[in-house]
């Protein structure tokens, strides 16, 4: 996993390999900056005829000073923009000065020139030690760089962004990146919807930090990889059967939602699932029976609604939820598969709208039960809430105080455990944002956990993969026209994926 950093544990970082490497911090700082320029020569960007960068007075100027110095002496056309030299860091004034010695061209603030749309704009103005939103003469600079067609790429993190709390637009300047070259650590702020439009396309940039602070230093936010997913992948025995993968229960559907019942079942089955029963209004029996003739059916009492459980001790993981309605009776049946269940159990849709009716019910929900809730269902559960920041916190709370997994449903999906951890989830795209995209997801959970992967693995692994498979699917359609039969469709390609290497990890 990589470990999401707050403003000051990066620091200590710095600090840390500066002592025990050891290492002079200009030179530390040479590294990041060549790390950086190796990025940018790789083909993050070609076609621009002219590099504009922008120098604030600390040490993300003085790295934008040392990239700007190794373009230059490749014959590449740059321009640096700094500004007064007294207000200066110690490395900042060092590069600087070799920059200058190097034949680098400079100009002031007063004395830059119009943007056009043909450069490519480095922001290496302020990092992520800013403490308060930018104003004054930096404001008129940044908003200069947000309205030219400029490409613009961030080292480190957007000027005035905020990384551990909420930035607020209205109150200081921040750029608007295209692109943003995240050094050694992600930050918290570019897990975050609101947060966009400022950071782009991000990506770590490794800079070489000590590893033996990165292991020990504790965390509590984390960013999935696909090493780590391709470790928690189980290996399939030459001489297993379809006992060996696990039963696994489906509770879904109600009149009208059937489809639901049919995309959960399918995504169970693909995720590997080696028995996949559908309990459905017995209204739906026949649809299931043609549509998903690979799972087996129980049939509710009532032809439009769920409202009684089957014998529950024959399955090894249960999903319940999605298509199931509100219906009193299906209130009840709710009821008692959480004082029933005996195995991995997984709540999604209705089933969250019922608890979110019945909050009492929340204190007898199994331990490690698992939660897969999009941001409105889980304002339901836990009240209104206001920024991404303030979510994170009540979702870490909510899921340490009932002893449950939340899955948050959205762009990097984010998994709270009862341990107070949060994972994030890089895989997924906007064509994702479809009807039946989360019953999906909660049947290939459902598959997992049925399959003996603890629900942690059952998690992470469930949203990597969903991801993944959208990704596969919207490069063959677009976002536009992906449906959520499609991500089921390419699962078998996102698990290929993850036991070979694919240009798709």
């Amino acid at each position: 996993m990589l470990k999401i950093l707050s403003t000051e544990q990066v620091r200590n970082a710095d600090a840390y390999t500066i002592a025990n490497e050891p290492i002079a911090s200009i030179d530390l700082m040479e590294r990041a900056a060549g790390a950086c320029y190796k990025r940018l020569k790789t083909g993050l960007h070609k076609n621009f005829k002219r590099v504009l960068i922008y120098c604030g007075p600390g040490n993300n100027g003085g790295d934008g000073l040392a990239i700007g110095r190794m373009l230059w002496r490749d014959g590449i056309d740059v321009l640096a923009i700094v500004e007064a030299e007294a207000d200066a860091s110690p490395d900042n004034s060092i590069n600087l000065e070799r920059y200058r010695q190097s034949g680098g061209m400079i100009a002031s603030l007063s004395e830059k020139p119009s943007i056009h749309p043909d450069d490519l704009v480095i922001d290496a103005i302020f990092g992520s030690g800013l403490s308060k939103p930018v104003k004054g003469k930096w404001t008129d600079i940044i908003a200069e760089i947000n309205e030219s067609k400029a490409i613009v790429v961030s080292i480190d993190i957007p000027s005035g962004l905020f990384s551990d709390r909420p930035s607020d637009p209205g109150a200081g300047a921040i750029i608007k990146a295209d692109h943003t070259l995240s050094l050694q650590f992600p930050k918290l702020a570019f897990m975050f919807a609101e947060n966009d439009e400022f950071a782009g396309d991000w990506e770590v940039i490794d800079i070489g930090l000590h590893h033996n602070f990165i292991e020990s230093e504790p965390a509590k936010d984390y960013l999935i990889t696909s090493e780590d997913v391709r470790f928690i992948v189980k290996p399939r025995k030459k001489f297993s059967h379809k006992g060996s993968y696990g039963h696994a229960l489906l509770i879904t559907g109600s009149q009208g939602k059937t489809g639901a019942a049919v995309l959960a079942s399918k995504a169970c089955l693909r995720s590997g699932a080696g028995l996949v029963t559908a309990h459905v209004p017995s209204g739906g029996v026949g649809i299931i029976q043609t549509a998903v003739p690979e799972a087996m059916v129980s049939a509710d009492i009532w032809e439009d609604a769920f409202s009684t459980l089957p014998q529950l001790d024959r399955f090894s993981a249960i999903g319940c939820g999605p298509g199931i309605g509100l219906a009193s009776k299906t209130h009840n049946a709710l009821k008692l598969l959480i004082q029933e269940a005996q195995v991995p159990l997984i709540l999604d849709a209705d089933a969250l709208n019922i608890l979110s009716e019945n909050k009492t019910w929340l204190g007898f929900l199994p331990q490690g039960t698992i939660l897969t809730p999009h941001p409105k269902e889980f304002e339901r559960l836990a009240g209104k809430i206001g920024n991404s920041f303030d979510r994170l916190d009540v979702l870490r709370k909510f899921s340490v105080r009932f002893h449950c997994f939340i899955v948050l449903k959205g762009a990097n999906t984010v998994i709270a455990t009862p341990q107070g951890d949060c994972y994030f989830n890089p895989t997924g795209n906007p064509g994702m944002a479809t009807g039946g995209s989360g019953d999906v997801l909660t049947g290939i959970i459902t598959g997992l956990a049925a399959q003996g992967y603890s629900q942690l693995e059952s998690c992470l692994l469930g949203v990597y993969l969903h991801g993944l498979a959208g990704d596969i699917a919207a490069s063959k359609s677009g976002y536009e026209a992906l449906i959520a039969g499609d991500i089921i469709e390419k699962m078998g390609k996102a698990w290929k994926a993850l036991h070979e290497e694919s240009k798709y990890i």
